[in-house]
């Protein structure tokens, strides 16, 4: 590693190049050797392990303007750190700049209107905590810290999916610096081709500076989990596959093959009933007769506090690598298939989620946004997480085992913000039917590629 700024074609940036960007900036410029440069160099997934050759801490949309332009004239390869959680480290980037918007958090609701517009840095606790205040809520995510960024432009699901759809079908506009360094709204009405391209075709297109969301009357929810022994997992499992397909709209549950604190193999379920309080009491009920729990935590609960449920399970901090696809269907023999493997699983922090959607979002035509999956309705998360280092091969090899034994049930699709670092092969198949359009946009809006270091659609131009 070098003090000196590379460029993408081995030329070194002249230093007064960077202290004329650096003094123009609101915002911190970070290089390698000064203070707090592997602070800023760390993210969520610390398997990933990379050392830019300047880090650009934004204040505002001016400093994201400045960097796209120093990075273009000066030829730097460039990624965008919003939450910084993705797990296949598509924030950062070896050599060249991240353009960083973790300093831009901001929030700010508009109760009567029912709308929240949120900064390109901002994470999920931040945008549950202003828009709770008015007992409103958008359809995102299930950690708290994740990137509400990184979250939306991958599509994004969570605990209101299926009352409320994804994401991406909260979001009224974009606020967007291109590749150029011009600042543009994407909407309905204003370059809508963008607007389409952005709801769930990744950060290919441009740095989104802001989000301007649809909000959703949820205040307090019916959420938690129910945990039993693993050896129930196989008929728990096929218990959960009638129990949500026939549960309303206000319910999402999702099960997972996990371990509890002390090590313990369990399987479980965890829920998020959001409509009135005591009919969803009677609506789980039937989870909570299939058998005598070893923990019933299910309650009513603020809808953040649901939100953060599973940050300890997410912590910053430790190794992490996954996989995952859309099933056909949850049939026996995929079951069993994850059962066998999670048996197997060579870490305590490690779990197998089985995630289902349908409901409103399976409702939005494929074409109506760059997410094209609206018919798949079970995704599987094969989660790896671990603490030593040492031990990377033996729980990327489980990982890539239980996806091996997968594909055969697998529908083809997948969701894009769940591919690992090495999943490039699997881009093109995450986009599905709306590839060849990105491919139109990209074309339009980032000919040259500058927004290179994401899932990446290539353009051809």
């Amino acid at each position: 590693m070098t003090d000196q700024l590379i460029n993408k074609q081995g030329l070194v940036v002249a230093e007064e190049f960077i202290a004329s960007f650096r003094t123009a900036l609101r915002g911190e410029v970070i290089r390698p050797g000064e203070p707090f440069y592997d602070d800023a160099r760390r993210i969520w997934n610390t398997s990933i392990d990379k050392h830019p050759g300047i880090i650009v801490r934004c204040l505002g949309t001016g400093d994201v303007i400045d960097a796209v332009n120093f990075a273009r004239t000066n030829d730097l390869l460039v990624s965008v750190r919003g939450g910084g959680h993705n797990v296949g480290g598509r924030a950062l980037c070896d050599g060249g700049m991240v353009i960083d918007l973790s300093l831009m958090r901001g929030v700010m609701v508009d109760a009567r209107a029912r709308t929240a517009r949120v900064q390109g840095g901002a994470k999920l606790g931040d945008l549950d905590r202003e828009t709770h205040l008015y007992g409103l809520a958008v359809p995102a995510g299930v950690v708290s810290t994740t990137g509400v960024a990184g979250l939306t432009l991958g599509g994004g699901v969570g605990w209101l999916v299926r009352k409320y759809g994804m994401t991406v079908d909260n979001v009224l506009s974009f606020e967007v610096v291109t590749a150029d360094g011009n600042l543009v709204t994407a909407s309905a009405d204003q370059n809508p081709d963008l607007f389409w391209a952005l709801r769930g075709g990744g950060g290919n297109f441009g740095v989104v500076v802001s989000f301007e969301f649809r909000l959703h009357p949820v205040s307090s929810v019916l959420g938690g989990m129910i945990l039993f022994p693993r050896d129930r997992a196989s008929e728990l499992l096929r218990f959960y596959r009638g129990f949500v397909e026939s549960a309303p709209e206000e319910l999402t549950a999702y099960a997972g093959l996990l371990c509890a604190p002390d090590g313990t193999p369990v399987v479980g379920v965890i829920v998020c009933y959001c409509g009135d309080l005591a009919e969803g009491e009677r609506v789980i009920q039937p989870l909570r007769d299939f058998a005598t729990p070893l923990l019933d935590a299910i309650q009513p609960m603020p809808f953040p506090h649901m939100q953060s449920l599973l940050d300890d399970a997410f912590p910053d901090g430790n190794q992490n690598y996954w996989k995952g696809m859309f099933l056909r269907a949850l049939n026996d023999e995929a079951i069993d298939a994850m059962v066998e493997h999670a048996n197997q699983m060579a870490s305590p922090l490690s779990a197998v989620v089985i995630e289902y959607y349908a409901g409103a979002a399976s409702r939005v035509a494929a074409s109506e946004t760059a997410f094209a999956h609206r018919g798949e309705t079970y995704d599987i998360g094969i989660l790896a997480q671990w603490s030593d280092p040492a031990e990377s091969q033996k729980h990327i090899a489980w990982t890539r085992g239980l996806a091996a034994a997968l594909e055969p049930f697998g529908s083809g699709a997948y969701l894009l913000n769940f591919l690992a670092a090495d999943d490039d092969n699997r881009i093109r198949a995450a986009f599905g039917q709306s590839y060849d359009r990105l491919v139109d946009v990209k074309n339009r809006y980032d000919p040259s590629n500058f927004f290179s270091v994401n899932q990446n659609i290539k353009p051809t131009v």
